[in-house]
C-alpha cells in the first residue's frame, strides 16, 4: 500500500493497477489469481467476487429486488436499475469519449483517455501484456471483461436475455446483434407501407424496398446463379426456385389440382393445366 496524494492506494503486483478502495482491489485481486471461492450450489459454477456470486444466484431464483420507483418495474441488479431510470430522468452519465475530457496519454502511440485505468488496458496493446488468466484452460487475456466473457464458455452460463423472444446470450454484444433481426424486420416492413425505395441497382437505375429484391434483380444483369443441385449439378439464382427444382428428383408433388386430382412437382404445370381447362369450356 503507497500514499498518492493524500489518500492511500492498493497496487496490484500482478498488473500494477492501483485502487483507492480495499473491496475493489480485493475484488481484482481474486480475478487476477483465477480465485474463485464463491461456488453455487444449483448449478456448480464458482465466482471470485461475492457480489457477482449474489447476482448469478438470482438468474436460478429470478428474484430482481431492485424496483423502478417511477414505474415499478424490477430488476435482478442494481445497475440495471440505475441504467433504467435514465430512461425517466433523461439523465446522460455517460460522457462522450470524443469531445471530453481526456487527461491521460498513452506515451507510445499519443492516444488519450478520460481514466486512468483505461489508460493501463490500452497500454498492454504495446505490451502485449495479458495478466488475466483463465483457471480452466489456461488462456490469458488484456483485461478482467475479456476474461469474465471468455470463462462463460467453459460454464455455458447465459446471463443475457431478449425480452422479445426469451433466447439467451453469453454476452451483451451477441444479444445487442440478435435483437437487430427484429428491429431490422419491422423496419423492412414499415418500408412497404410507406413505399420507401431505399435500395438502387446501379445497373438498370432500379428501385426496391428491401435488400433481397435488388439482390435478385442484380443477379438477371450478372446471371449469378449460385444455387446449385447436388443431384444433377443445376445452377439456380434462388434457393427458392432450386428447392422447387429438386421436387423433380424426389418424386414429391404438392400441387394439386381440384378439378381432375392430377398431381405436379412443379406449380406452373398445374396452372398450365388449369388454364387448358378453362379454354375448353363452353
Amino acid at each position: 500500500m503507497s500514499e498518492e496524494s493524500g489518500k492511500s492506494s492498493y497496487d496490484c503486483d500482478i498488473c500494477k493497477e492501483s485502487f483507492f478502495e480495499e473491496s475493489k482491489f480485493n475484488q481484482h485481486k481474486q480475478i487476477s489469481t483465477g480465485e474463485k471461492p464463491y461456488h453455487c450450489t444449483i448449478c456448480g459454477k464458482s465466482l471470485s467476487d461475492k457480489s457477482n456470486f449474489a447476482r448469478h444466484k438470482r438468474i436460478h431464483t429470478g428474484e430482481k429486488p431492485y424496483h423502478c420507483s417511477i414505474c415499478g418495474k424490477s430488476f435482478s441488479n442494481d445497475g440495471h436499475l440505475a441504467q433504467h431510470k435514465c430512461t425517466h430522468t433523461g439523465e446522460r452519465p455517460y460522457p462522450c469519449d470524443i469531445c471530453g475530457e481526456k487527461p491521460f496519454h498513452c506515451d507510445v502511440c499519443g492516444k488519450s483517455f478520460s481514466e486512468n485505468c483505461s489508460l493501463t488496458q490500452h497500454k498492454r496493446i504495446h505490451t502485449g501484456e495479458k495478466p488475466y488468466r483463465c483457471s480452466i484452460c489456461g488462456k490469458s487475456f488484456t483485461n478482467d471483461s475479456h476474461l469474465i466473457r471468455h470463462i462463460r464458455i467453459h460454464t455455458g452460463e447465459k446471463p443475457y436475455h431478449c425480452d422479445i423472444c426469451g433466447k439467451s446470450f453469453s454476452d451483451d454484444s451477441s444479444l445487442t446483434k440478435h435483437k437487430h433481426i427484429y428491429t431490422g424486420r419491422l423496419t423492412r416492413h414499415k418500408l412497404i407501407h410507406l413505399g420507401e425505395k431505399l435500395y438502387h441497382c446501379d445497373i438498370c437505375g432500379k428501385s426496391f424496398s428491401q435488400t433481397g429484391n435488388l439482390t435478385r434483380c442484380k443477379r438477371i444483369h450478372t446471371g449469378e446463379q449460385p444455387y446449385d443441385c447436388d443431384v444433377c449439378g443445376k445452377s439456380f439464382s434462388e434457393k427458392g426456385i432450386l428447392m422447387t427444382h429438386k421436387l423433380i428428383h424426389t418424386g414429391v408433388k404438392p400441387y394439386h389440382c381440384d378439378i381432375c386430382s392430377k398431381s405436379f412437382s412443379q406449380k406452373h404445370q398445374l396452372i398450365k393445366l388449369k388454364c387448358i381447362g378453362y379454354a375448353k369450356d363452353p
